[in-house]
């Protein structure tokens, strides 16, 4: 009989963990993948999630790129209609090494992989599911209808400080200059991270290709874009969902004692 292994892919943000967090008695392994873009402040909040959790991390790193402008460089291209080539090179490529390994070493098991889709993503999820059948996926955001917001919520109750990318007003903590992010962000980038920006707009022009559909970011209009930032909120599910983990955490408490 094939045995059952769970791994949450955390992405240093607030969803994948919190995600994690409301089945963490069953979680096996957590693991991140780093990458150089990432604004440092990534790796701290990985490690007070492994304070939280009581349990290391697992980091993976791209042994073959050392950067965004590395892999768009090699490729020759930055965005595709199939999705970004250093998304494909510096996490899905390693999350399949990760793969072959793990089946080299424990024989082929029913691996089943925890991901911080909240609510509103499940299109997403459906994704998730038909492009990778050979898994078994878990969203419990969505099976407890949490949303970004409440996330942050639950995460500031823990006593979890999130990444600062957060607190500039980022709605996610993507790599620095992540060429998948639109106006708004990218204008957020010029604003906080001046020199990104402009290594950013200096490699389009040298590869031709732009990461905003039909315009470069040297002809980028500094007020375009709607803000999108995040803040912590705790709906009726965010609360009940906190009630659950406090009876959990008092029900583990009074049989230790």
């Amino acid at each position: 009989m094939s045995k059952n292994y769970k791994v949450v892919w955390l992405s240093a943000g607030i969803s994948s963990f919190i995600a994690g967090y409301l089945v963490k008695d069953t979680v096996d392994e957590w693991i991140y993948i780093d990458v150089k873009d990432q604004h440092p402040d990534s790796m701290r909040f990985v490690h007070d999630c492994e304070k939280i959790l009581g349990k290391k991390v697992t980091i993976l790193r791209s042994t073959e790129y050392e950067d965004v402008e590395d892999v768009c460089r090699k490729k020759k291209c930055i965005n595709t209609p199939y999705g970004a080539s250093c998304t494909g090179q510096l996490k899905k490529r390693v999350r399949k090494q990760w793969e072959r390994a793990f089946i080299e070493e424990h024989g082929h098991m029913n691996l089943t992989y925890v991901w911080g889709f909240d609510f509103k993503e499940s299109h997403r999820a459906e994704n998730m599911r038909l492009n990778f059948p050979e898994f078994e996926h878990e969203f419990p955001l969505m099976d407890k209808n949490i949303s970004k917001e409440d996330a942050h919520g639950l995460a500031l109750s823990l006593g979890l400080k999130r990444p600062v990318m957060y607190d500039l007003g980022f709605p996610n903590n993507n790599c620095i200059g992540c060429v998948k992010a639109g106006m708004y962000t990218w204008n957020l980038v010029r604003k906080h991270f001046p020199d990104v920006f402009e290594r950013r707009a200096k490699l389009e022009r040298e590869l031709g290709h732009s990461c905003l559909n039909g315009i470069f970011l040297d002809e980028l209009d500094p007020n375009a874009g709607r803000p999108n930032e995040v803040t912590p909120e705790c709906s009726i599910f965010c609360f009940s969902v906190e009630q659950e983990l406090n009876n959990a955490s008092e029900t583990v408490f009074e049989k230790a004692s």
